[in-house]
């Protein structure tokens, strides 16, 4: 019986860090985010956001995305993103300064991307945001490693 507690307390714990290096991000029709700070556990080799769109506008309409840089680059890539377009999910193509980034979804949607955590430094200052046109100011938040 010692045992099968053992294993059990063992799977349970085993389960609870691997939720750990998730997290559900909704954004709506409001242009917000339900999320403003994410913390990842040093102990994740690799985290996973889940974008759902809670809203009931399409994609090029009110489209969100989630993008991760370093803050000071928040802004530029937003830029950049915007000329871009929606084909290319507002996001420059092959821009150094976008650690991980999802697909541009519309109403009822859902998109995840999973990147490894040994692209952030623990000291370092990061940034996620929607990068659809005129979202950024709002649809953001920060990113710690803890």
């Amino acid at each position: 019986m010692r045992n099968l507690f053992i294993a059990a307390s063992f799977l349970l714990a085993s389960s609870s860090a691997f939720a750990a290096c998730s997290v559900d991000v909704d954004g709506n029709d409001a242009m917000q985010f339900n999320v403003k700070a994410i913390e990842i556990p040093s102990t994740c080799k690799d985290f996973t956001v889940n974008l759902t769109h809670s809203g009931k506008m399409p994609k090029a309409a009110m489209g969100h995305n989630w993008v991760l840089t370093k803050t000071a680059d928040m802004q530029g890539v937003a830029n950049d993103g915007a000329t871009a377009g929606l084909a290319k999910e507002y996001v420059k193509a092959d821009d150094a300064r976008v650690i991980a980034h999802t697909k541009v979804i519309g109403a009822g949607e859902t998109t995840s991307v999973t990147f490894p955590v040994s692209k952030l430094a623990a000291d370092g200052k990061y940034s996620f945001f929607c990068s659809f046109p005129g979202h950024w100011a709002l649809m953001k938040g920060t990113v710690t490693i803890k």
